[in-house]
Parts: structure tokens; C-alpha cells; sequence
């Protein structure tokens, strides 16, 4: 088996307000992994145009997100001159691949997709093509990389199941050419899921049964990282509850969704583990810890906040971080992709 080496490639869509769960869920993650791997950061605008504009916001409101997601990558603690930040669309290698992959792929494993079906729901025959082969385009964006490894959600588990299957089937379709190319048995690695930390899935603060949403109507339902400090309190505060108190052990959080998602924000922000906070908490009223919680949200959230409001007032530095990620990924992207079409049989 070819060994490849350690990488990792993770992207965020600019589409609307980053919020609390994309921050608990998957930045955090990917400040931490800076510190043991090469990692690869993209603010996929390719991804976020597969729905109808209304959805994305049409041109204007596209760089404008895709400006505020590299802000708060760089204001959470990614650090652009050490990783490479950029956004998908400035490197054409992307879709090149993608299309390679819609080739490879079956229309059967797409047809199992369940975020497809979600976000289509009973309009199939409405939705856009590319929202139905968004997942080709995700295992295009991580396989151009030949990255090894990807922090995903639970959501995005089963596009990442999908991407090791058609880098297996790429390999064995192409198994004969792969060897008098490149002289490797395997050409693209099989990437990992990395599912990690304490809050992988952050909840709606209106309701603990639903994911944390930047498409939610209510804005209460989720805290904003552009939010200021007054807001997070005020957000934290009106979050729906029960009437019992907070249990002292992790069982007792059990049928009780709202108090399961409130500790379990607190333990991601304080980095302790739940049980230590409801060794703390356990017997308490729900207004005693919901100020404990709003004051550690406040003192985590609002320099980010801050730092963001301070970077988009300076579109022209956003741009050229984007600029030269961009060029440094095409670096590698590019001799991959032309590995690719040696291997499929393209001139070039």
C-alpha cells in the first residue's frame, strides 16, 4: 500500500453569518491541527452556489461572506503565513477533478446522499445538478490535495465515505495506467474522517433537537460570532430550558435536550470535559448557569468578534491572503491534476 504523506484539507461554505456551531464544530478543530499537520483551509464559494441565489445571496453577498469566513479563520487563530487559506474557486483544479469524478462515480451513490435529499426535499427534479453532485466536487477538493486527512461533522461523514470510494475506484479503474505513470500502486490515499472535541454537534438554542442554523429564522436560535458581547449574553439567556435543575452526573442529561446542548457548549468553550461541569453545576438553577455560560461565552466569543470586525474593514488584506493561498495551492494542486489526465489519457 502507498504511504502518503500526513495532510489535511477542510472547508467551510460562505453562505450567511458564521455562528457558534461552525466555530465549536469545526474552526477550533482547525487551529488545533495546525500544530501537527501541513493543513490545507478552503472557503468553498464553488459549494455555496449549488442552491438557489436566494439561498447564497447573489454576487455581492458571495465575496462578502467569502471575505468574512477567511476574517474569522484568521481571527479564530489560523494563521495564513504558516497554512494555506484560500477560496476554491481561484484554483480551477477543483473543478477539473470534479468532473473526472463525476465520471468515476456511480449514480447509485449519489442517490444515497441523504444531505442531498434534505436540502431538496420535494422538489428533486428542481434542484440544481451541481447540488446533486456536490459531493464529486468535495471529494474533488480534498483528493486534488491527496490529503490524508479531514475534520468533518457528522454531516458531512457519509460525503467523506463517498470521497475514499471513488479515490478506490479511480485506483482500480486506472490501476494499469497509475503503475506506467507514476510507478505507485494507488494514486489518491483514502482520506480519514478526523470527528473530534467536545461539541461536534452544537444545537439550536430555541431547540435542543435541531442543528445549530445560520438558516434558521429566528436569530435567537443560534449565536453569531459577529455577535457583540450584549447580544451573546441576551442570546444565552432567553435559550430555552426545562424546569429541573442541572443534574450532577451525564445520565441525568438524558430526554433533556436543551440542558444537553447548553453544557455541552460550556464544556467546549471551557475545554473540560461535561463531567467536570456538572461537578460544578450539578443541583444549580438553570439562571445560575446560564450566567456562568454567558459570561465564558462573551470572554471567548468577543475578541473574535472584535478581531473579525477589524480584518473586513480591510477588504484588500482579506484578498491578498485568498490571492496567495490560492497560488500556494495550485502548487500542489496543479501537478495532481496533471498526473490525472496522464493517467486518464488525456493530451495535454
Amino acid at each position: 500500500m502507498t504511504a502518503f504523506p500526513q495532510r489535511v484539507f477542510s472547508g467551510v461554505q460562505p453562505t450567511g453569518n458564521l455562528h457558534l456551531g461552525n466555530y465549536l464544530g469545526a474552526i477550533t478543530r482547525f487551529v488545533a491541527l495546525q500544530d501537527s499537520h501541513d493543513c490545507i483551509y478552503c472557503v468553498v464559494d464553488m459549494h455555496a452556489i449549488t442552491q438557489a441565489v436566494s439561498v447564497w445571496g447573489g454576487p455581492d453577498e458571495l465575496k462578502k461572506s467569502t471575505r468574512e469566513v477567511t476574517a474569522a479563520f484568521i481571527a479564530a487563530g489560523i494563521d495564513p503565513d504558516k497554512h494555506i487559506v484560500f477560496n476554491q474557486s481561484q484554483v480551477a483544479e477543483h473543478a477539473e477533478l470534479a468532473w473526472v469524478f463525476n465520471c468515476v462515480a456511480r449514480m447509485g451513490w449519489l442517490n444515497r446522499m441523504t444531505q442531498f435529499k434534505e436540502k431538496a426535499g420535494k422538489h428533486r427534479e428542481n434542484a440544481s445538478v451541481g447540488l446533486f453532485a456536490y459531493p464529486t466536487l468535495m471529494a474533488a477538493d480534498i483528493l486534488v490535495y491527496r490529503a490524508t486527512h479531514v475534520p468533518v461533522g457528522e454531516d458531512q461523514k457519509q460525503h467523506l465515505e463517498l470521497s475514499r470510494d471513488i479515490a478506490q475506484k479511480f485506483n482500480g479503474d486506472f490501476a494499469d495506467s497509475i503503475r506506467a505513470v507514476t510507478g505507485g500502486e494507488e494514486f489518491f490515499p483514502l482520506p480519514e474522517p478526523l470527528i473530534q472535541g467536545p461539541a461536534t454537534r452544537v444545537m439550536s438554542l430555541r431547540d435542543g433537537t435541531k442543528k445549530m442554523s445560520k438558516s434558521d429564522p429566528s436569530d435567537n436560535s443560534r449565536i453569531n460570532l459577529t455577535d457583540d458581547a450584549d447580544t451573546i449574553a441576551q442570546k444565552i439567556r432567553k435559550a430555552k430550558t426545562d424546569p429541573e435543575p442541572l443534574p450532577g452526573e451525564e445520565e441525568g442529561l438524558k430526554e433533556r435536550p436543551e440542558a444537553d446542548n447548553l453544557v455541552g457548549i460550556y464544556s467546549a468553550l471551557a475545554d473540560k470535559p461535561k463531567a467536570d461541569v456538572l461537578a460544578e453545576f450539578g443541583g444549580a438553577q438553570f439562571s445560575t448557569f446560564k450566567t456562568a455560560l454567558a459570561d465564558l461565552s462573551v470572554a471567548r466569543l468577543s475578541p473574535i468578534a472584535a478581531e473579525m470586525r477589524r480584518l473586513t474593514a480591510d477588504p484588500g488584506y482579506i484578498d491578498t491572503v485568498l490571492v496567495r493561498g490560492a497560488d500556494q495551492a495550485r502548487e500542489i494542486a496543479r501537478p495532481v491534476m496533471n498526473s490525472v489526465k496522464d493517467i486518464v489519457g488525456f493530451l495535454r
